[in-house]
């Protein structure tokens, strides 16, 4: 019988990054929204981690977590309650001191964020702010910081970088804002990388754009990434490993090559069969996964995604809605678990008859 993998995942020896049991939770006056729900993972440098999920499914929340973004409120209370454990080169960063913490982000660790234009202070240009994120790590006047934030937008594929270092946000298109950001991002060197949907709101040239640069940066620094989006066509293009959450946990997770000819959820059969496909000539209409994410204060009992489940009523005895499954390793598939309460074997006789030949 396969053995389950519960709570935390076992540690890598080559993870540069260990996630281990994480929980977010945000008191409300409706209840106790469990945005992150234990979620565990690691990440080698030079690899990239593709997160995706639809929105409200805890992605952001768990890279704001990792780099302890989540601060404290007003009189001391805590905006989110935060447990387990988050290994980043050796350091446990939930138990660490929080000017520690800020130390290491920004130069060990740094993220890009969603939206660039908020992101970003509009009072300030654009060239300031990058060399205002190189001089809070390094012992550097003003004239090397600039000389800096010129060489990083220079980089990132700004034309005239000496010229636009000064220029503000709101002068910067939607995707040389989105370079910018990289560029402030990097300024550093970190060794960890989390983009938080990078492509969103860019027409499709420069997505590609963006991607390449993200692969090149990696490559020319071995920085370990994580990309986290909803568009499994991004995750296609850069990931070595996908992470598939659903409600707060993750309920899929492997190389990107067996989540993506293997899939072993039926909720990453959903996702797989609402992306369109270029690489063949589409036979069917696109396939959406019916129903709405739940509600993270009142989830679902048993598996989360059982009101949305087609094959729910398949396991005997209800375990589907009295029971959650926990990641368990796929038989024959190294590294690849799902949480599931269909038996493997009918999981591969579904894809392989009834979903594959679809899509």
């Amino acid at each position: 019988m396969t053995t389950p993998v519960t709570g935390a995942a076992a540690p890598a020896a080559t993870a540069y990054l260990d996630v281990r049991d994480l929980r977010v939770h945000f008191p409300t006056d409706d209840g106790l929204v469990k945005s992150v729900d234990g979620l565990s993972f690691q990440l080698a440098k030079g690899r990239t981690l593709g997160i995706v999920g639809e929105s409200g499914s805890g992605k952001s929340v768990s890279s704001l977590g990792i780099m302890g973004l989540h601060t404290v409120g007003q009189y001391g209370r805590r905006k989110a309650r935060i447990s387990g454990e988050i290994h980043f080169d050796g350091k446990e960063l939930l138990t660490a001191d929080p000017e520690e913490v800020r130390r290491l982000r920004g130069r060990e660790m740094a993220m890009i964020f969603q939206d660039p234009l908020s992101a970003m202070h509009p009072y300030f240009s654009v060239g300031h702010q990058i060399a205002e994120a190189y001089r809070i790590h390094h012992d550097a006047d003003k004239k090397t910081a600039r000389k800096r934030a010129v060489e990083m937008l220079d980089r990132v594929g700004i034309p005239q970088a000496d010229r636009r270092v000064d220029d503000y946000p709101h002068q910067f298109s939607g995707g040389m804002r989105q370079r910018a950001m990289i560029a402030m991002a990097l300024v550093n060197n970190p060794s960890l990388l989390i983009a938080d949907e990078p492509t969103t709101a860019l027409d499709v040239t420069v997505q590609a754009q963006i991607l390449d640069l993200i692969r090149d940066l990696q490559k020319e620094y071995g920085s370990a990434v994580i990309i986290i989006t909803h568009d499994l066509g991004v995750v296609a293009e850069l990931a070595d490993d996908i992470l598939v959450m659903y409600a707060g946990r993750c309920i899929e997770r492997g190389p990107a090559e067996q989540v993506f000819y293997h899939p072993q959820h039926p909720y990453t059969w959903g996702l797989l069969g609402s992306m369109p496909r270029i690489d063949r000539a589409q036979t069917e209409r696109l396939i959406p996964v019916k129903g709405s994410p739940p509600s993270l204060i009142n989830v679902p009992a048993g598996c989360a995604f059982n009101p949305r489940c087609p094959y729910a009523d398949k396991p005997e005895g209800g375990l589907t809605r009295t029971r959650r499954p926990e990641l368990a390793p796929v038989p024959g598939q190294e590294n690849h678990h799902a949480a599931c309460h269909l038996p493997p074997g009918e999981r591969t006789r579904i894809w392989t008859e009834e979903i594959a030949p679809k899509l």
